[in-house]
């Protein structure tokens, strides 16, 4: 089976920690090496990997120091790449970054891997995103093309044609982006879901969620006429109307504030026209 070293940044998850490790522990193809990143955790996070970590020799803990408060996007990023660092198995095959608060089947890795061996050249993969809303499983609304940032799996050759990952928001759409445009696929496997313990049905956590993704439309070159045509496609959708309004503000407020944005011309060239396609009703990634 293929060889794959997992990074996984964690702040305050002491209530689901342990749940994502004994799902881990579980798989039918376990990791070489899981890093597990401490980002100065307030709470016992660090004492619950720490003993993990004591009763599994391929459980690798930092502990990094407490920044005073969290940092969406560029402090995940900070913190997946001090666990990159000290990788000791360097032959890896695949790359994963897996959130702290998910659960998943015993065999959820090992069918993953077989998409990849079917597939040369699929870049980077992984399964649905998953919640309970109202007593019910429901699954995340994403394009086909995109792979939530909560568990990403890369291929080696394609990790280093997109040089890594970018070190702020927007990051999880960026290295998809790239991917596709140096001819690498990139693909949700629908069948294989997650369960994503940690989620916001407050109006107050979605408003706040439609602003950073504004924020990062503007960080990942999104062109305006695509981001006004999502924010009328996403009128019909909780939190109604508002949430449109939080997305535009976020991307307005975002040109003011003048954020790090990718300046890769080729890149910025290659997604606003494939969402100018898509506003044609063209054949493009988005489907």
């Amino acid at each position: 089976m293929p060889r794959y070293v997992i990074i996984t940044p964690v702040r305050d998850e002491e209530e689901y920690i342990g749940s994502t490790i004994q799902s881990l522990c579980s798989q039918t193809v376990r990791p070489e090496e899981w890093i597990i990143v401490n980002d100065g955790s307030t709470d016992h996070t660090g004492e619950i990997v720490d003993r993990f970590a004591t009763e599994h020799p391929w459980i690798k803990v930092v502990h990094r120091k407490n920044r005073g408060f969290r940092k969406p996007g560029g402090g995940v990023m900070e913190a997946f790449y001090e666990g990159y660092k000290v990788i000791e198995h360097q032959d890896w095959e695949f790359l994963v970054k897996l959130d702290a608060d998910l659960t998943f089947e015993p065999d959820y890795f090992e069918k993953c891997f077989e998409h990849f061996q079917q597939d040369p050249n699929l870049g980077i993969g992984g399964g649905e995103i998953r919640h309970e809303v109202a007593g019910e499983m429901k699954a995340e609304k994403n394009p086909s093309f995109h792979v939530r940032g909560a568990t990403k799996i890369y291929r080696r050759d394609c990790w280093e044609a997109i040089d890594g990952l970018w070190s702020a928001s927007g990051w999880d759409t960026i290295d998809e982006v790239k991917a596709n445009m140096k001819g690498w696929k990139t693909h949700t496997f629908t069948e294989l879901g997650l369960f994503h313990h940690r989620f916001t049905g407050a109006e107050e956590g979605l408003l706040r969620d439609r602003v950073k993704h504004g924020v990062a439309c503007y960080v990942a070159g999104y062109h305006p006429l695509f981001v006004a045509a999502s924010c009328v496609h996403r009128l019909a959708q909780k939190p109604w109307v508002i949430g449109s309004l939080a997305i535009l503000y976020g991307f307005l407020k975002a040109h003011v504030t003048r954020p790090p944005r990718l300046r890769d011309r080729s890149y910025v060239a290659y997604i606003r026209s494939q969402q100018l396609r898509r506003l044609c009703g063209m054949q493009t990634i988005w489907r």
